[in-house]
């Protein structure tokens, strides 16, 4: 049986456009994995292992509600409340893994699908600086289900940045993982885009090879991720874009949608 957890390197692109321009452009590799497929991976693989130390590594409580419990329940509640019932059909989570026991995930990605192998659904998982996770759930309409296509809107519900508001809408637009991975998501306010993300990546064979690899091409990749979103907020600041007051939570860590839209504040 053809494994369908993988590796992908590649990067991710944040442009803001407003009101002072600013761009970075960072390195990273993300796991792709199949959740039925994690416990065979640890067994297999020696530098990945499942709730438990090692140089990479994927824990539970990293996700969903971080009560460690397994994930694949989780998801199919919320799938539950939006109206999908993917049956017996794999969910797979794109996710940066612990690098030797550190990791911090800004967004994560599971692309649900029904038995067939139709893309039934999204869940973006977004965790901010502040330690607050919040789950959009988007089906996918069936007209894009067979291609893999996503395209998708949902209104933003978490404060992630300092330097932006809670007037803001998400678009989202890319595929299915194949050869390669690709996901843009705009951030819309009532001007138009603010803010574009990008990640593209491609596909390698989840062995350790390819994981000692990643590890010696990016050292301490995780670690750099949050040094790295500190640093960028310093240059923001030095920029002269101004601060955001924080808001309270939103009342339920999820979001859900019973049908894919676009964002609302699209001119």
């Amino acid at each position: 049986m053809t494994q369908a957890s993988a590796l992908y390197c590649g990067g991710v692109m944040h442009q803001r456009l407003r009101p002072k321009a600013h761009r970075l452009n960072y390195r990273v590799f993300w796991l792709l994995l199949d959740l039925a497929e994690i416990d065979g991976l640890d067994r297999r693989l020696r530098l990945f292992s499942h709730n438990r130390f090692n140089l990479m590594s994927f824990h539970d409580r990293d996700h969903g509600d971080g009560s460690g419990a397994a994930l694949r329940p989780q998801i199919e509640v919320f799938l539950g409340r939006a109206g999908i019932d993917i049956g017996d059909g794999p969910v797979r989570l794109l996710t940066m893994p612990r690098v030797l026991g550190y990791v911090f995930n800004p967004i994560s990605l599971y692309y649900c699908h029904h038995a067939d192998g139709r893309l039934a659904a999204m869940v973006y998982e977004v965790t901010s600086t502040f330690g607050v996770r919040h789950a959009y759930v988007i089906p996918v309409p069936p007209h894009d289900q067979a291609a893999g296509l996503i395209r998708q809107g949902a209104a933003k519900a978490l404060y992630v940045s300092p330097f932006m508001g809670m007037e803001m809408d998400y678009a989202f637009r890319g595929h299915a993982p194949s050869d390669y991975l690709d996901m843009t998501i705009d951030g819309r306010d009532r001007e138009g885009v603010l803010i574009t993300a990008a990640m593209s990546a491609e596909r390698r064979t989840l062995d350790d090879k390819a994981l000692s690899a990643g590890a010696l091409a990016l050292p301490l990749m995780t670690l750099k991720v949050v040094l790295a979103i500190h640093w960028e907020a310093l240059k923001l600041w030095i920029k002269g874009v101004d601060l955001t007051r924080q808001p309270p939570p939103a009342a339920e860590p999820v979001t859900i949608q019973r049908r894919a839209r676009e964002s609302r504040l699209t001119p």
